[in-house]
């Protein structure tokens, strides 16, 4: 079993002794997806399948979060801040702005990219370990300026 898997499952059985059941709740459906995968493909999990999966589960929480914002419904806004904040304690630590910025710099150097190329820099910039909004705002301001 994967590292990564195994560290849920440990704090999904401290959570169930502590009487966390919002944290048990969704440690339980990350747990889902990660079968639900395993099931649908036939296949084990690594660590870098499960990324992937942790990653998707975040932008899903974080779009209806924005969508609760702007519907005024704090309640599940604060909900869906919270099963992220659970979320990104399993995904590695993100890039800060200013290595984002000099990775992203390299990136659009060695495609010799232009204003028009986004695409290409988002493709080559989407195995960085950073929000795809932190990384698409931050291509944009410097294809912008090249």
């Amino acid at each position: 079993m994967s590292a990564i898997r195994e560290k849920i499952n440990q704090d999904l059985k401290e959570a169930m002794k502590n009487g966390d059941n919002f944290k048990r709740d969704t440690l339980r459906l990350l747990n889902s997806a990660f079968k639900q995968v395993e099931v649908d493909q036939r296949i084990t999990l690594k660590d870098s399948d499960i990324i992937k999966i942790l990653k998707t589960a975040y932008k899903q929480r974080d779009d209806a979060a924005m969508a609760y914002k702007n519907a005024g419904r704090n309640d599940l806004f604060e909900k869906e801040t919270k099963e992220m904040e659970i979320i990104t304690s399993y995904l590695p630590k993100q890039l800060d702005d200013l290595a984002l910025r000099k990775a992203i710099e390299e990136i659009i150097t060695s495609l010799n990219a232009g204003s028009k190329d986004m695409g290409k820099v988002m493709q080559e910039a989407k195995n960085l370990n950073a929000d795809g909004r932190r990384i698409s705002a931050i291509a944009k301001e410097l294809l912008q300026k090249a």
